[in-house]
């Protein structure tokens, strides 16, 4: 599962999509204790990073970026707050109602922008990344709020999956001592599954040439699929 949820993570990097990296976390919960996959997978997640912000080096709105942060840093304080106040039964539950939520969005995303008329505000930004910090916190999940944010300011395309690409690197950054105070991590475990980063870049190429031969609706349909029968098991089991 380890060794699939790293390749996962590869391909989203590559080009696949943020829909396809929503299922790292809830995958990896249905074999390990919730609090333990948050810690385990953090620094799996900013060694692909490195990638996702060199392919798309300088194309990001630093303005977009410093709307954001304040929020996210409050965000990523109450998560780590909850994470370590509560039971792992309750964070394998809160992990998949945010998940199901992540699903619902998706698929409810192109409704959402159709009639749907907008005025930027500054302010929009901090609850888009309070949000944002949040759910990434807790489950390395806060696509949503963010590209909720960028679509309804008409972001274009490079600036959009760049800006996105930067927020969420330093957001990692930013969750390392939190993760620290929390003791999420298992530096033990970690150095057990070193074995596994050769696959980041693997899963990266391969997410590159994928892109650009597999249909985008039909594989997110097949991903919000996955992410919904993951959520239910999480919830239920």
């Amino acid at each position: 599962m380890a060794a699939l949820v790293a390749l996962i993570i590869g391909f989203s990097k590559g080009g696949l999509g943020g829909t396809l990296g929503a299922l790292a976390t809830p995958l990896m919960a249905l074999v390990m204790p919730a609090n333990e996959v948050i810690g385990l997978l953090l620094p799996v997640l900013m060694i692909a990073d490195v990638f996702a912000v060199a392919s798309l080096w300088k194309r990001w709105d630093w303005q977009l970026i410093v709307l954001l942060m304040p929020g996210a840093v409050v965000g990523v304080t109450i998560g780590t707050y909850f994470i370590t106040n509560a039971p792992t039964a309750t964070l394998k539950l809160a992990l998949g109602i945010i998940v199901l939520l992540f699903a619902l969005y998706k698929i409810l995303e192109g409704r959402l922008f159709r009639h749907l008329t907008y005025q930027a505000k500054d302010w929009h930004g901090s609850i888009a990344g309070t949000v944002a910090g949040f759910s990434s916190a807790l489950a390395h999940t806060g696509g949503p709020p963010i590209s909720i944010y960028l679509l309804l300011r008409r972001v274009p395309t490079h600036t959009f999956n760049a800006t996105s690409a930067l927020f969420f690197a330093i957001i990692n950054w930013v969750k390392v001592p939190y993760y620290v105070y929390a003791q999420l991590f298992d530096f033990q475990q970690m150095r057990s599954l070193i074995w596994l980063l050769p696959l980041l870049p693997l899963g990266v190429w391969g997410g590159k040439l994928a892109a650009d031969k597999i249909s985008q609706k039909a594989f997110e349909r097949v991903i919000i699929a996955l992410l919904v029968v993951t959520a239910l098991l999480l919830i239920f089991s």
